[in-house]
């Protein structure tokens, strides 16, 4: 995908995400960046229950600004899996560390999974991304529920998986490990997907100078984004040893505003179902040559600079809000 050329309308995303500290910040990314025009927010279980991530989306959009945009659940549970959640990295509230507003926002009365479908059908083919930074139950059940918009859909740019590097087992992913039954259905469909994996996001640390520049910011959605990664950095620490937190979801919206913020390779990428020690892992097969009908890709490289520079940009941009 080629950079935003100046002048060019806005690229359509649906944000299908668990907040979660960096879904939080993938959120505030997308709303206050020019490029974006985000169509609709949806949420599933991950990182912490429904009902809390839902809460958590709602009050991110209510710090942000946010207006006009749907905000929905969607599905509570995996396909076929019991629930996985991650309260060592994130917390009791899937979100702690900050204080968080009573939101604004009232809840879609649609499921979020009818959401993506009526959005996707509603926009011209081609035009709508989906950007799950979950797990990918909701996309995987929309994928089923309304084949056709498989077809219609731009691409799937979405956090999670990793070719070389796991988390939540050795070799597996979080976001692919709670539900590798609706990874497989997502990878699989026949949709362009761009696996914005743990081998790039680990290289998206909130290093000291970057919680400084956010911090200059100086609003309260900066002082929010702060107060996220103080807690974001000693879980981190505790849980998996980083000095630094990497902030995984932003890095998918990231290349969408932006694809040269980082560098991909297309590779076959399929899910392990049934291995007794790699259940979710994402196995990308880089054995030459590509095959030429291949639909997936996996990003390699990020310029931190860049990354980072696109995060307090959004932040300036969104200004004070009245929250």
């Amino acid at each position: 995908m080629p950079p935003q050329p100046a002048g060019a309308p806005a690229r359509k995303i649906i944000l299908d995400c668990d907040p979660g500290h960096d879904d939080a910040v993938a959120l505030l990314l997308a709303h206050g960046n020019p490029n974006i025009e985000l169509l609709a927010v949806t949420t599933v279980v991950g990182n912490q229950t429904l009902e809390k991530v839902t809460r958590n989306a709602l009050s991110v959009g209510t710090i942000a600004g946010i207006t006009g945009v749907p905000f929905a659940a969607g599905c509570d549970r995996p396909l076929v899996r019991t629930i996985e959640n991650a309260p060592d990295i994130h917390g009791d509230s899937g979100m702690d560390g900050p204080d968080q507003p009573e939101s604004t926002i009232e809840l879609d009365p649609r499921h979020a999974v009818d959401l993506i479908i009526e959005t996707v059908m509603a926009h011209e083919p081609g035009t709508v991304t989906l950007v799950p930074t979950a797990g990918l139950t909701n996309i995987a059940m929309a994928a089923r529920k309304e084949p056709r918009i498989v077809e219609r859909v731009k691409e799937v740019v979405l956090m999670g998986g990793g070719y070389h590097v796991g988390n939540w087992s050795a070799v597996a992913e979080f976001n692919i490990k709670i539900d590798p039954e609706a990874a497989h259905i997502v990878f699989n469909a026949g949709w362009p997907v761009v696996m914005v994996g743990l081998d790039l996001t680990h290289q998206a640390l909130a290093t000291p100078d970057v919680v400084a520049r956010i911090e200059a910011v100086g609003t309260k959605p900066a002082k929010f984004v702060m107060e996220l990664m103080e807690f974001f950095t000693k879980t981190y620490k505790d849980a998996q040893g980083f000095d630094y937190p990497p902030v995984h979801d932003p890095c998918a919206v990231a290349y969408v505003i932006d694809p040269t913020v980082m560098t991909t390779r297309k590779v076959p990428v399929d899910i392990e179902l049934t291995g007794t020690l790699t259940l979710g892992m994402t196995v990308a097969d880089f054995r030459a040559p590509t095959p030429a009908d291949c639909k997936t890709s996996v990003a390699v490289d990020l310029d931190h600079e860049k990354f980072w520079n696109l995060v307090t940009d959004a932040l300036v941009r969104i200004g004070e809000v009245d929250a």
